[in-house]
């Protein structure tokens, strides 16, 4: 547990690079001082991420769980299977939270979620309102709601202003995922 420290909440949103990144810095960070840290991935199912193995290897410290399918969601018309796994992470989210026993909690793409209508904007803002005071809670993905803003103490705006993906660059292994 972080010793008498209040935990805040924190947004990372916009369309530049580096939300998810930015999150796992955190929760690395946290794990480094003993702290137990818990990511949730929602619209992520694949297997092969580095953060994944990366976890494996911090133990009990940093844990990810993937509450989504590999593949892309469609934004306005979701497969039924998307927002099971989405409502999945929800709940899974709301029990890690009432436990108490992780110092961070983050919740990556849950913006997104919200966005393509997987999760509903009352669900996250009861998260944010029923977080316990010592767990710092970052949420993470694009187009954050600005009810979900306005409750942060902290929002971060990722901005594009050059990407190589432009440029025909491909994900890559180890940097993107």
């Amino acid at each position: 547990m972080i010793p008498s420290v209040k935990g805040l909440i924190q947004v990372y949103t916009g369309n530049g690079k580096g939300k998810t990144t930015a999150a796992l810095g955190l929760a690395l960070r946290a794990a480094g001082h003993g702290f137990r840290a818990l990511i949730i991935q929602f619209m992520k199912g694949r297997i092969n991420y580095g953060e994944l193995k990366a976890a494996k290897r911090l133990g009990r410290s940093l844990t990810i769980i993937q509450t989504g399918r590999p593949d892309f969601v469609k934004k306005g018309a979701p497969n039924p299977e998307d927002v099971a796994l989405a409502q999945a992470g929800i709940a899974l989210a709301r029990m890690s939270l009432k436990e108490g026993k992780y110092d961070l909690v983050v919740l990556d793409e849950i913006n997104c979620a919200l966005d393509y209508r997987l999760v509903s904007l009352k669900q996250v803002l009861s998260l944010i309102k029923d977080k316990p005071e010592h767990v710092e809670l970052i949420l993470t993905g694009r187009g954050a709601h600005p009810q979900v803003k306005k409750l942060a103490h902290l929002v971060t705006e990722m901005r594009e202003v050059k990407h190589y993906y432009r440029k025909g660059v491909k994900s890559r292994k180890g940097i993107e995922w």
